[in-house]
């Protein structure tokens, strides 16, 4: 497992896919991207998908996410994306009282049990308590990660 923290955005699109019975059908799907601004994002979101989509493609929707960090797996089969929420643990210093605070992530996996298990693998290098309050299939199909572009000089 590797984590990645990043600005990252999720894009739906909207395209004419071929379906298996050889009918063509208008849908939508879910992406995510690493971009520096919604502007970016749809730039990236076209070039990633061109190579993918013959024909018209939309993008119906951009947004921010409420998680900033994404668990990659390496495994074949982890091939669907969980919407994790954890709740991390700490002491007031003032009060002594315990204090739970919300926080998201992205996990790649083949199931729940399988996602959880990706968690606890990242978070046992951590030191801060915490417990998992949630984790839930999300309908994303894949995340793009940011590439360089390589400069001629």
């Amino acid at each position: 497992m590797r984590s990645k923290t990043a600005n990252w955005y999720e894009c739906s699109i909207r395209y004419e896919k071929m379906m298996e019975d050889g009918k063509q059908k208008k849908v939508t799907e879910k992406y995510v991207v690493d971009a520096v601004s919604w502007g970016n994002a749809e730039t990236m979101i076209t070039e990633e998908m061109s190579a993918y989509i013959s024909g018209e493609m939309t993008i119906p929707d951009i947004s921010r996410p409420s998680y900033g960090e994404i668990f990659f797996s390496e495994k074949d089969g982890d091939d669907k994306w969980y919407k994790v929420k954890l709740a991390f643990i700490t002491i007031n210093e003032k009060t002594q009282k315990e204090v739970k605070t919300r926080v998201y992530y992205l996990v790649q996996g083949h199931s729940v049990e399988n996602a959880r298990k990706n968690v606890i693998e990242v978070m046992e290098t951590s030191m801060i308590d915490y417990e998992i309050k949630g984790i839930v299939e999300t309908k994303i199909m894949d995340v793009f990660e940011y590439k360089s572009k390589p400069t001629h000089s």
